[in-house]
């Protein structure tokens, strides 16, 4: 089906609030076109420019990419280095198209854990990006959805240790505003290509019901194309948030 026919069949009035995607892929669409698998991530670097647009264009405010976890350290140091190099490569080169399309970028994950460099970069564009207001573009940098917990349980420990919280006053607000996400809704969409049909520890708290659609698309090779049919599969869903089907649309 042509773009403009998928494009049609989209509700406007229905558009997620927040999408996540896990970019999966970059590696084997290198191998098989016999290049080396940072040439692939540099492939995919045109498709997140190109997804981010139309994420934006469609009126998605949240788009979350999964861009670096923190089981990725563990690659070879050189794909390590690499990737860091692309990371500063890109956000200086994409912050003009940023802020001509009004989106503003922010980062969850353990930044201290990134390089000087690199992390400088991206809180500059960060800082100068932060009144934009079309879209936020959430890059997950050294992140995982243990180690937020891990984290959020961390500081949740210090403030019962030092008397300001009652453990009996624990509950599911306390845990998500200690989240590195606590500012964001969580995703009503998470998308993940390559074909693999796992969440590989992302966002694990925030997603608990979130609509997920699997594509057999490698990341350098996903279109606007493949995100409106993400769009429409979302669309063809029944959200009940654990009702029933007679009290989702009849509420009491």
């Amino acid at each position: 089906m042509a773009e403009k026919e998928l494009l049609s069949l989209i509700d406007t009035a229905r558009i997620p609030e927040h999408v996540a995607i896990i970019m999966d892929g970059n590696g084997r669409w290198a191998k098989k076109q016999g290049y080396l698998r940072i040439f692939g991530h540099k492939q995919g670097v045109n498709t997140v420019r190109n997804v981010v647009e139309t994420a934006a264009q469609l009126g998605v405010k949240y788009l979350t990419l999964y861009a670096f976890s923190t089981e990725n350290w563990n690659r070879p140091k050189i794909e390590v280095n690499a990737l860091m190099e692309l990371l500063v490569e890109s956000i200086r080169k994409e912050t003009p198209r940023l802020m001509e399309n009004g989106i503003k970028l922010e980062t969850i994950g353990n930044m201290e854990s990134l390089p000087s460099g690199c992390n400088k970069t991206l809180q500059e564009t960060v800082e100068t990006t932060k009144n934009n207001q079309k879209m936020t573009l959430i890059l997950a940098l050294s992140y995982s959805g243990r180690w937020d917990i891990i984290e959020a349980v961390r500081k949740i420990a210090a403030s019962v240790k030092a008397g300001e919280l009652e453990p009996e006053a624990i509950d599911e607000k306390v845990l998500n505003a200690a989240l590195n996400t606590a500012r964001y809704p969580n995703p009503d969409l998470l998308i993940r290509t390559s074909g693999e049909q796992r969440i590989s520890n992302f966002l694990l708290w925030e997603i608990a019901y979130s609509e997920i659609h699997f594509t057999p698309v490698l990341w350098p090779e996903f279109t606007s194309v493949d995100f409106y049919r993400a769009i429409i599969d979302y669309q063809s869903r029944e959200r009940r948030f654990g009702k029933t089907s007679e009290q989702f649309l009849n509420p009491a």
